[in-house]
């Protein structure tokens, strides 16, 4: 059985990846994903990759034609792309969401694949005020003041739609309660709370009670490995209509404050948390919209009979044992191989000296062949614009997140971090002095970088990613000729050469990717005829030849 998954890199497809690899049945797997994994780390390592942008920033016409092209021959679909941010950008939100839906049915319908599995959600359900368990026939109309909710259930209705044109296709939808695990750990704090909380301190101590909305009833959930695993049972049976997915306890409020060790919480107004979330939101403190507490405070609870019954399938993770897995990931920063999977914080680097060990004698630690004085002035500086460089490029990522530049964009972001964190490590192995006041200037004047108005104040200037790309290449341009001194001192620090060669040629190769960005921008930023951030591109500009 040869089974396609899109959206393969997030929470639940790297999971699926996990289960469908120890699955007898399933021979090959495809992942189709927006941006790619490393493909050398499991469970990518097992898996075909096909990069296809559904709808963000392409054309119906493209995105079902390559769809289309990668599912021929294909057993089952899984179909598990979703955008959950930017919350501001509604439009784009809808386009990927449902329209993304409706152009991978018609892939599906094309390719003649006889078996469609699709990620709905308990956040499609109508909403309900009781504390009984709703089965599948509960009505989908969502909950109207989250969009999230509101594209759950137009989703349901594509469906509906493909189901009757298509009645020779098998459509399972699964609906999940929330999806808590230790390698979503951090993306999770990225999508509802944001980069700045301080999660780590729930390493150190607990709240003396945990304030809750008056409101909520309960909280239902399910581990990542165990939706995984509702999706294969679903592949393998094949069986049609809705599953509800959940563990079989539920939170109550008295469950959440245990998570904290003590069990106590305090009841506060639905309308003062709404408020207050809405403050934090529309200040970028908090991440989630007020959408997020009235879909958390309205949805039912769901009732896993049927998931039980036809798909063989039950939990193996309590809900309080997901969402403690889930607030020690978050503590600990966890995440994995995969741009949005990626872990708060990326793997300490070690340095590697000239006898192959990972550390540093200490009669290494101040060569007399280097000024380090001067050495530590040097890759102060470099810090200093490096700690500039990597706010840019997410902040570009973030930005241009509906153009056919930004998975390009998002890994080199990722990358980009990574090295910042290592000429960091560098500093502290050698020994050598930062200037931490140099680093905030730095941080800040990026930030103020922000407010050039680019010729346009009330949108976006087609100019603004040309400039964007010839600030961040001239960045790489810099770095690069970091990595290529080090390399040149790096026997006198009594450290490995091959190590900054390495990061040389990887700098090089970010060069080509800001080239590819500056060439498809500065074509169309400067013409009436065309749009830098046009969402009907045929392809992608920017290709990873590596």
């Amino acid at each position: 059985m040869r089974v396609a998954v899109i959206g393969a890199t997030g929470n639940v497809g790297t999971a699926i990846l996990e289960v469908l690899g120890r699955t007898p049945e399933v021979t090959s797997v495809l992942g189709i994903s927006r941006r790619m994994p490393d493909t050398e780390v499991q469970p990518y390592a097992g898996c075909e990759w096909r990069s296809i942008d559904v709808a963000a920033a392409s054309s119906e016409a493209t995105a079902c034609r390559e769809l289309t092209e990668a599912l021929t021959g294909a057993d089952a679909v899984i179909h598990l792309a979703w955008l959950i941010q930017p919350n501001s950008d509604r439009d784009l939100l809808r386009r990927v969401n449902v329209d993304g839906t409706a152009r991978v049915t018609a892939a599906v319908a094309a390719a003649g694949v006889p078996h469609l599995v699709v990620a709905s959600s308990v956040g499609a359900y109508s909403p309900d005020d009781s504390l009984d368990k709703r089965d599948e026939e509960w009505p989908t109309e969502g909950i109207r003041s989250s969009h999230y909710s509101v594209d759950k259930a137009a989703q349901e209705r594509v469906l509906d739609s493909f189901c009757a044109d298509h009645p020779e296709v098998t459509v399972t939808r699964l609906r999940p309660a929330l999806i808590f695990g230790a390698p979503a750990a951090s993306e999770i704090q990225r999508y509802f709370l944001g980069t700045w909380m301080p999660v780590q301190l729930l390493r150190a101590g607990r709240l003396p009670f945990l304030p809750l909305p008056a409101g909520l009833r309960g909280v239902q959930a399910v581990h990542s490995t165990d939706v995984a695993r509702a999706y294969v049972a679903a592949v393998v049976h094949r069986r049609p209509g809705a599953f509800n997915i959940c563990a079989d306890d539920v939170l109550y409020p008295k469950d959440l404050a245990e998570l904290l060790d003590h069990g106590r919480h305090i009841p506060v107004p639905d309308g003062a948390v709404r408020a207050a979330l809405g403050v934090g939101h529309s200040s970028s403190l908090v991440a989630a919209d007020e959408g997020w507490l009235d879909m958390g405070l309205n949805v039912p609870l769901m009732d896993n009979a049927r998931a039980r019954h036809e798909l063989g399938w039950e939990p193996e993770y309590s809900a309080m044992d997901a969402a403690r897995e889930l607030l020690k990931g978050m503590a600990d920063g966890e995440g994995t191989a995969s741009v949005p999977l990626r872990p708060r914080d990326p793997e300490q680097p070690r340095l590697r000296t000239k006898d192959g060990k990972h550390e540093r004698s200490g009669a290494d630690q101040e060569p007399s062949e280097v000024d380090m004085d001067l050495l530590g002035l040097y890759l102060s500086d470099h810090f200093t614009g490096a700690t500039a460089g990597a706010e840019r490029i997410e902040r570009m990522a973030a930005d241009f997140v509906d153009t056919p530049v930004f998975a390009a964009l998002s890994e080199l972001a990722a990358e980009i971090r990574g090295e910042h964190l290592y000429v960091q490590y560098l500093i502290d192995e050698l020994g050598l002095r930062r200037r931490p006041l140099a680093e905030a200037v730095s941080w800040a004047g990026e930030r103020v970088g922000r407010l050039k108005s680019n010729g346009s104040l009330l949108k976006r200037s087609p100019m603004t990613l040309v400039l964007e790309a010839e600030l961040m290449r001239s960045a790489v341009v810099g770095k690069l000729g970091m990595w290529q001194t080090l390399a040149d001192n790096a026997e006198a620090l009594g450290l490995e050469t091959d190590q900054f060669s390495e990061l040389a040629q990887k700098a090089e190769h970010q060069r080509g990717v800001l080239d590819s960005v500056h060439e498809y921008a500065r074509r169309r930023a400067f013409r009436t005829d065309s749009d830098v951030y046009a969402h009907d591109s045929d392809s992608s500009p920017v290709r990873d030849e590596r």
